[in-house]
């Protein structure tokens, strides 16, 4: 190939003596140039050029691995959904995730109305209609996790046995998928500024692909949680037939009544059995037909409960596991799904 000591090449990435040396041999404007000692400048030159290529694509190779690790557990999820039977049981994971990130939040906030914020939440979300009073009284992440979702779980057991069986199958894949696209592609166009505009940090001395990673990293956590609880908004904000919607909006005043009476009952017989004596059973008396019972006793079921023993403080033998965290007994499974869920 034909190159001249002008060219690009040469006059970056080759050396200024060779123009100087060449005119003072006394070579003239358009002869061709057979020199050794310019053979070899410009293999050094060529060689610079593959040096800085190479780490050109490396550098966005390692750009590409973030968003690729990322894509992977996206792409992951969405096809989890596509192709599983019954997607309900990827809607519950991601309702009990969006519950258990807004407790976090209750435990980890020093604000003293994190958990009224935390319930009204939750009964904008769900029509649960719950009460603070409602709430266990060991506010952990945990425990407000189970207790909420528990009564989550069971407000759309209800609701699906009114809808459609494969209607409901079809409808639940397509909240969760529809949420998924929705805010991937959102995520996809702030990951484009965020990589157009990092290589500003060089100038703060900061490496851009450390921060690249670290903001990448925030982005992705926020996705997962906006698409958590887009599907938990979606939840009961849906359904197969509006027969159905009026149908479970109809039984579900007669379960929020059933829990508000439960919750009263608990409440009254805890405030009653801490200040009044313990009452004696009543015996049958002899000859009395079964079935009968004297008067002023509870009816069947409803027994007053014995006096509350003293808590005993539970002694932990190990360390902590986080119910995301793997499962000690070496199952690989998640703590929640193993032996935490006993």
């Amino acid at each position: 190939f034909y190159i001249s000591l002008e060219d690009n090449l040469m006059r970056l990435f080759g050396s200024d003596r060779i123009t100087g040396f060449m005119e003072r041999m006394g070579l003239q404007e358009g002869e061709v140039l057979e020199h050794p000692l310019l053979n070899k400048s410009i293999e050094t030159a060529q060689r610079r050029v593959e040096q800085q290529n190479f780490m050109m694509r490396k550098r966005t190779l390692e750009y590409d691995d973030v968003m690729n690790a990322q894509r992977t557990e996206i792409y992951g999820f969405r096809s989890e959904v596509l192709t599983s039977e019954n997607p309900r049981e990827q809607l519950y994971q991601s309702v009990e995730q969006a519950i258990y990130g807004k407790a976090q939040n209750v435990v980890s906030s020093k604000d003293k109305n994190a958990v009224h914020e935390f319930l009204v939440w939750v009964n904008t979300t769900f029509p649960l209609g719950l009460r603070m009073e409602d709430l266990p009284a060991e506010k952990t992440a945990d425990t407000l996790t189970d207790f909420v979702f528990d009564r989550v779980k069971e407000a759309y057991e209800l609701k699906a046995g009114m809808e459609h069986p494969e209607s409901l199958v079809r409808l639940e894949r397509m909240l969760i998928l529809q949420a998924i696209d929705e805010h991937w592609q959102e995520y996809l166009r702030n990951m484009d500024s965020l990589r157009e505009g990092v290589g500003l940090q060089g100038y703060g001395q900061r490496d851009p692909l450390v921060e690249y990673k670290r903001e990448a990293y925030t982005l992705f956590m926020d996705l997962m949680d906006r698409i958590y609880s887009e599907i938990s908004a979606s939840l009961f904000r849906s359904a197969t037939s509006l027969d159905a919607m009026k149908n479970f909006f109809s039984s579900l005043r007669n379960l929020q009544t059933g829990h508000a009476s439960v919750s009263a009952l608990a409440a009254a017989t805890e405030q009653a059995g801490a200040t009044a004596p313990r009452p004696q059973p009543q015996r049958r008396p002899q000859g009395m037909p079964p079935g009968m019972r004297p008067v002023g006793a509870p009816p069947p079921g409803m027994e007053l409960p014995e006096a509350p023993k003293p808590a005993v403080p539970v002694v932990r033998k190990g360390e902590k596991v986080g119910r995301n965290d793997p499962c000690p007994c070496g199952s690989g499974r998640k703590y929640k799904k193993c032996c935490g869920s006993e």
